[in-house]
């Protein structure tokens, strides 16, 4: 798990160093995850495709463009505003998947409406810091928090594939469908998904690494030994993670008064996960 929080801490200060397009970023992530997993998927697991019908597989689609559509939010927010505010504000992904149990008809604990009071409050000092820093940084906590609500769109509609598939073969039809969005996405804007820099492509391959097989793979692989509310948990950790990195690699010092915001961004979350069911929980953020 600590390798793990590592991996995922690194993500978001190393996607800032990438002069390539976001897009470009979100597809060969994504192409990467798809192909480590599809050997898996071939010589381990294939006995679960047997009797896949095409509707087994349409809620791995949905999870796949909204898992686009996250990256899409998300990963052009951290040049906009700082690390510490974005990675706070996209990991409220919780949040929205409990506000989205409440619309469906369930019964949210008083703990969870407590957390929800302190992330929003969280939410409001992140965003009145950054109005007055620049309107670019305040559209960069607007974006995060979509990037979070996509992500909450994409844990609920992987909890539902993985009912019928094995995470591998959910994995890769996700990815998939997700990198497919994204190159359809960059040509219509005319974004590049090649002819970068040597250092670029280190950099892709680098964020490949820490985020989706350091973080991802070894979050997923301790799930059924610690449960998912001490994953959902740790995940946590990528907040201060991430803000440490950042000043290290990038000499990034988000503003004083945003600090106290990211805490109970954290704080609210953190409530939010540990009254939450399980079931809701599972998907490591960025």
């Amino acid at each position: 798990m600590a390798l793990a929080v590592v991996g995922i801490s690194l993500s978001a200060p190393l996607t800032t160093l990438v002069t390539a397009p976001m897009l470009a970023l979100a597809f060969w992530r994504n192409v990467g995850g798809a192909a480590v997993l599809l050997p898996v998927l071939l010589l381990r697991e294939r006995s679960t495709l047997a009797g896949l019908r095409l509707r087994d597989l349409r809620s791995s689609v949905l999870a796949g463009l909204f898992l686009a559509a996250h990256f899409a939010a998300w990963l052009p927010s951290l040049s906009m505003t700082t690390v510490a505010a974005s990675t706070a504000l996209v990991t409220t992904t919780p949040v929205w998947t409990a506000l989205a149990a409440r619309l469906s008809g369930v019964r949210l604990p008083a703990a969870i409406w407590w957390g929800l009071v302190l992330a929003v409050l969280g939410v409001g000092l992140i965003a009145g810091v950054d109005v007055r820093v620049s309107l670019e940084a305040l559209a960069g906590d607007g974006l995060a928090l979509l990037g979070a609500i996509c992500a909450g769109g994409y844990v609920l509609a992987g909890a539902r594939a993985r009912q019928r598939l094995s995470t591998s073969a959910y994995a890769v039809v996700c990815y998939s469908v997700c990198a497919v969005a994204i190159a359809v996405s960059a040509a219509v804007v005319d974004a590049p998904l090649g002819g970068f820099s040597g250092r670029d492509w280190l950099l892709i391959a680098a964020i490949t690494v820490c985020a989706q097989l350091l973080g991802h793979t070894l979050l997923n692989l301790v799930l059924s030994s610690v449960g998912p509310t001490v994953v959902s948990l740790v995940v946590l950790l990528e907040v201060p993670g991430a803000l440490l990195f950042a000043l290290v690699f990038l000499q990034q010092v988000p503003p004083l008064l945003a600090l106290p915001g990211v805490a109970l961004v954290v704080a609210g979350v953190a409530l939010v996960v540990r009254a939450s069911r399980p079931s809701t929980l599972v998907e490591p953020a960025t």
